[in-house]
């Protein structure tokens, strides 16, 4: 008797389902993205920078008081299928305190790319501030961020050339599980891109790569950073482990918005 039954299925997909566990989230983004458009504006001429041919590879820059200090450089989450980086500047208002640049890079979104793409968007928007960066007053080591799907993608940049350092937000570290759940319907993974982007499955990165994740989220997203965290610290990678008390998955990007925030002091600890 076959097991996939309908209810297996929402079980499933209930797993990863961060809006239906937080019905609250429209108001959070709705805010969030007020809040950015605030901050774009007073920084129009280092927004939309392109690092790419696609309407999505663009950087908005917003480079700090010091030159020298590091550039967060944030992926934005909405499992690589959803949101833009146009709803995320409020988050680098924590750290800009303390005179770091700030990058927010945009990727194109799944189905139109594929997920090995949108990683190779994100390795080419580092790339371009390699290059570029200083020339726009940003000279100091880039340190990796992002939340949800962003924190994946935070974690496959880590040996980019250019790393220092990055934090995991409630991060998807193994990708195996979303096949058999409704997110495929338009990320559609390869089995070859389970193997080669799950980072999970990928050669650990001996840089510091702190991961945290709100101690209210789905077990899922707790399981794959606990499960991350472990693979890391059994290779001796250097990193910590940091449980946000009473977050949920969206509102633990609250300790990004002010320069006490706590995960603004885990990225002051990284640079």
């Amino acid at each position: 008797m076959s097991l996939d039954t309908p209810v297996a299925q929402d079980f499933r997909d209930a797993a990863y389902n961060n809006g239906a566990a937080v019905p609250s989230w429209t108001e959070t983004f709705a805010r969030w993205t007020e809040q950015s458009a605030v901050i774009r504006a007073r920084h129009a001429a280092t927004m939309d920078l392109p690092y790419g041919p696609g309407e999505r590879t663009k950087i908005d820059l917003f480079p700090g008081t010091n030159p020298e200090a590091p550039c967060l450089v944030y992926f934005h989450g909405g499992y690589w299928m959803r949101n833009s980086r146009e709803m995320f500047a409020n988050l680098g208002e924590g750290v800009r305190a303390h005179g770091w640049s700030v990058a927010i890079p945009g990727y194109t979104l799944a189905p139109e790319a594929s997920l090995r793409e949108i990683v190779a968007e994100c390795e080419a928007a580092l790339d371009w501030l390699q290059a570029h960066g200083p020339a726009h007053g940003v000279r100091g080591p880039l340190v990796v961020a992002g939340w949800s799907a962003g924190g994946h993608l935070a974690a496959v940049t880590l040996a980019h050339p250019a790393v220092k350092a990055g934090l995991a937000i409630s991060g998807i570290f193994e990708l195996a599980p979303l096949r058999d759940t409704y997110l495929d319907e338009k990320l559609k993974l390869e089995l070859s891109e389970i193997a080669d982007l799950s980072p999970q499955r990928r050669p650990v990165v001996m840089k510091p790569l702190t991961i945290t994740y709100g101690a209210e989220e789905l077990p899922a997203l707790v399981a794959n950073s606990v499960g991350f965290h472990a693979l890391r610290t059994r290779a001796g990678a250097p990193g910590d482990l940091k449980p946000i008390g009473g977050a949920h998955h969206f509102s633990v990007l609250d300790g990004l918005l002010k320069a006490d925030g706590d995960l603004t002091g885990m990225l002051l600890a990284l640079g």
